[in-house]
């Protein structure tokens, strides 16, 4: 992995973390650490943050211990003169990055913020097994990513 990329998604993942720690912090001065969160419509609590690190995040300090997890995943940004290997500190990066944003994302609706634009807001679980079905009978197309070469044309 390019010294150039890994270092960005390091850089990246520092802001964002610092990002969701300012938004929590100022909603846990407005309605203290109890104030419950939650995404709609589903029994996953952060789904993300739930699956990754098996934390069931119900309020705002829930919120708090996530983050201290994506903190402590965060490498510190590589040196300009010492070359090492980077993915491993970029993939911890990634993973920091992910935890930041879906605190960030569920804070907007912790403070009753709708989504706007092109952005249609949290997949619920209802929707979520509609389309995945429409994705396993056919009625909905869909790709696969191979990651690395396959070992036959036939495979790929």
């Amino acid at each position: 992995m390019s010294k150039i990329i890994a270092s960005a998604a390091i850089r990246g993942a520092h802001k964002y973390v610092e990002k969701a720690k300012e938004k929590l912090n100022r909603l846990i001065e407005d309605k203290g650490p109890d104030y419950k969160v939650a995404y709609p419509n589903t029994a996953y609590y952060l789904p993300l943050i739930y699956a990754i690190l098996g934390l069931k995040v119900e309020n705002l300090e829930g919120m708090r211990e996530a983050l201290k997890e994506a903190k402590n995943l965060l490498p510190a940004p590589p040196s300009e003169k010492l070359w090492l290997p980077y993915l491993g500190n970029a993939l911890d990066a990634g993973i920091a990055t992910l935890i930041a944003e879906e605190i960030i994302e569920a804070l907007k609706y912790a403070r009753g913020e709708k989504p706007e634009g092109i952005w249609l807001g949290f997949t619920d679980d209802a929707i979520l097994r509609t389309q995945g079905i429409k994705l396993v009978d056919g009625r909905m197309p869909g790709c696969a990513a191979c990651v690395g070469a396959l070992p036959t044309n036939e495979e790929a």
